[in-house]
């Protein structure tokens, strides 16, 4: 039982270790083990990821608990936008009062060409 708990530790602190490094340096895992492949480490220059991208704005009682985390800039700290959130802000921004949810229109079917067909199989 002893060897299972101090496997367990071990394991966990590697992780939160792990965890500490990527938000200390700003660099994933998997791009730090590309950098060290590829000897660019020194090259790095990604900035440490603040608390608050981690965690979100509410106060320090919320981190241990499974809620969703606000963000000051949810767009920035996500990477992406979404239509249907671009529509709302811009409703917002024009003072007017979201009355039903934007449809979006389908794109057109675009065809292959002729000479794509030929590779095709049957």
């Amino acid at each position: 039982m002893t060897v299972l708990c101090v496997g367990a530790f071990l394991f966990t602190s590697s992780m939160l270790m792990n965890v500490c490094y990527g938000l200390m340096t700003g660099i994933g895992t998997i791009d730090r083990l590309k950098k060290k492949a590829t000897n660019t480490m020194s090259q790095s220059d990604e900035e440490p990821i603040p608390l608050k991208d981690v965690f979100g704005i509410e106060g320090y009682h919320t981190w241990p608990f499974p809620i969703d985390p606000i963000f000051d800039d949810y767009d920035r700290v996500m990477g992406y936008s979404t239509p249907q959130r671009l529509v709302r802000e811009q409703q917002l921004m024009d003072n007017q009062r979201p009355s039903t949810p934007p449809e979006l229109a389908p794109s057109p079917t675009v065809e292959l060409p002729a000479c794509v067909n030929d590779f095709l199989p049957i």
